[in-house]
């Protein structure tokens, strides 16, 4: 027995040393605590993962922030990550959540830091460094003129709650638009509203999709018009649904989208992609593109794509040669109810990793607060139509007069873009986001996956009815699990993609160790069975 009881220990030793080395950064670590005081003696270095748009004055933008920033505190030290595509970020997050070696502080969506908090104080929460006297929102401790958290525009503060505290902090702001090639639109005899409706949208689309004996385009003499592209068709089925007051989720997670008034607007989408009058960016490609070509005379994008629009735009993506020239009008999405617009808000956040060192965890929070003082703001806001997220930045002088020069040039004060801005500056009141919860993208893929079902259906000449229509519900649903999107606590774990070789060699350890101990347990027991016979 004394030699079992000794494998029995070396079994448990084996166990012990197995789970602790396997699951090294992958068990939750000890909730955040805001520290007394910020160790400027400790040299910290951060990770710091961001998106540009290959735009070189974005990046020179990270870069004088990053360098200002460790003038102010030489004992910090950020490495930047570039990636092309919010996407990308949100795998390798996913990736890195088991082995403990997430950024240090990442720019990001609510909808994905929803998946990034099913792992146990992987996010931090944000409400105790908001209110820290010293290093809070305008903290007396900080060495840089902090917005107070009153000048944080509400609306954008609150996209960022997330299970009842603040997960992230809102970095920049912008809502969709609708480019309008006013010259064609007045060509075919009506005048551009100030708030534009679907059905007025589609009217002028379907007169514009007339043609002439040989095949050409009657409002632009080319072979080729497609009066309406839109670029983001989750978007846009997520607005036409706000709009109609229909449901697409609850707070709780629970899928709506699969209703009769979703059928509706579907049946409208495949009428108008039936005559032409209608395409999406993933059918037919950019929108400015064929804007800028004469080729399109509605083109809905985001305001953060002002500058590729018209064709004066300092971001023109097609020839000279294929250039037409025409006056450029900008509206918000088009609405149902013109009385009560609706529209989505959108843009990226920041938020910050746990670490063990709650001294790093504080030097995360101070950079990306510092991402919101006013230089940082105003120079991001001015590279597209983006909206500063304090009321500080927009209200200053500086971005007051960068408003007022509108069309002074096509580059820094392209009119476009500034109205692009204001648009959105206009409407913080009418803009909308949609629950967030883990699953609450992939909710987001299907809303735009079924317009582009629809849409590719009915270029095939398939028949899209009711049976279409049920077909497609149950797809997409299987397509993107959403019959397994539900609400999880923090304690709760959800799906974040395959496990890690190192995990999966873990369990089958364990199930090896375990094994050996029944065995043996189970030989102890016949031996002394026999020797009490």
């Amino acid at each position: 027995m004394k030699t079992g009881r000794k494998l029995l220990a070396g079994a448990a030793a084996v166990l012990l040393g197995l789970t602790l080395c396997g699951c090294h950064g992958s068990q939750g670590m000890e909730a955040f605590a805001v520290p007394e005081s910020f160790d400027e003696s400790q040299q910290i270095t951060l990770k710091f993962w961001a998106k540009n748009d290959t735009n070189i004055t974005q990046t020179k933008i990270y870069e004088n922030a990053i360098s200002f920033f460790e003038k102010l505190y030489p004992n910090i030290k950020i490495e930047l990550k570039l990636y092309t595509d919010y996407g990308k970020i949100y795998n390798d997050v996913i990736t890195n959540i088991s082995t403990n070696t997430t950024p240090n502080i990442c720019i990001t969506y609510p909808d994905h830091i929803a998946t990034y908090m099913t792992g146990s104080n992987v996010v931090v929460p944000l409400d105790d460094l908001f209110a820290d006297a010293k290093y809070g929102f305008g903290g007396s401790e900080l060495k840089y003129d902090s917005p107070k958290n009153e000048e944080v525009i509400p609306e954008f503060l609150d996209e960022c709650v997330l299970q009842d505290a603040h997960y992230a902090i809102p970095y920049m702001r912008s809502t969709e638009a609708v480019y309008i090639n006013k010259t064609y639109v007045e060509k075919l005899g009506y005048t551009l509203p100030e708030v534009l409706t679907w059905d007025f949208m589609f009217e002028v689309a379907e007169a514009a999709v007339k043609k002439d004996g040989e095949g050409n385009f009657l409002i632009n003499g080319q072979k080729v018009m497609i009066p309406i592209i839109y670029k983001s068709t989750d978007n846009m089925m997520i607005q036409m649904l706000k709009q109609k007051d229909a449901g697409y989720s609850d707070d709780q997670g629970n899928i709506e989208i699969f209703n009769d008034t979703t059928k509706e607007l579907l049946y409208m989408v495949a009428s108008h992609v039936k005559t032409g009058a209608f395409s999406t960016f993933k059918i037919s490609s950019y929108p400015a593109n064929f804007l800028n070509a004469g080729q399109c005379i509605f083109a809905i994008d985001s305001t953060a794509g002002a500058t590729w629009m018209g064709s004066d735009a300092p971001l023109l993506d097609i020839s000279a040669d294929k250039l037409v020239k025409f006056e450029t009008a900008v509206r918000s999405v088009p609405q149902f109810d013109t009385a009560h617009p609706k529209m989505i808000s959108q843009g990226p956040s920041i938020c910050i990793f746990n670490k063990k060192d709650p001294q790093t965890v504080l030097a995360s929070w101070m950079f990306a607060q510092y991402m919101l003082t006013n230089d940082v703001q105003i120079a991001y806001a001015e590279t597209e139509g983006y909206v500063p997220v304090t009321s500080k930045a927009q209200n200053s002088e500086t971005y007051q007069t960068y408003l007022k020069k509108a069309g002074e040039d096509n580059k820094d004060h392209y009119n476009v873009k500034i109205w692009a801005s204001e648009l959105l500056k206009e409407n913080v009141a009418n803009t909308f986001t949609t629950p967030v919860f883990n699953g609450s993208t992939s909710l987001r893929d299907a809303a735009g996956q079924m317009i582009e079902n629809v849409a590719k259906s009915v270029r095939r000449n398939e028949t899209v009815d009711e049976a279409y229509m049920e077909k497609m519900f149950k797809d997409v649903t299987a397509l993107y699990r959403l019959d397994q999107t539900n609400s999880y606590s923090s304690s709760e774990k959800a799906d974040l993609g395959p496990l890690p070789s190192t995990a999966k060699i873990l369990i089958g350890s364990l199930i090896g160790v375990w094994v050996l101990i029944l065995l043996y347990l189970g030989w102890l027991e016949l031996k002394k069975k026999k020797k009490n016979a």
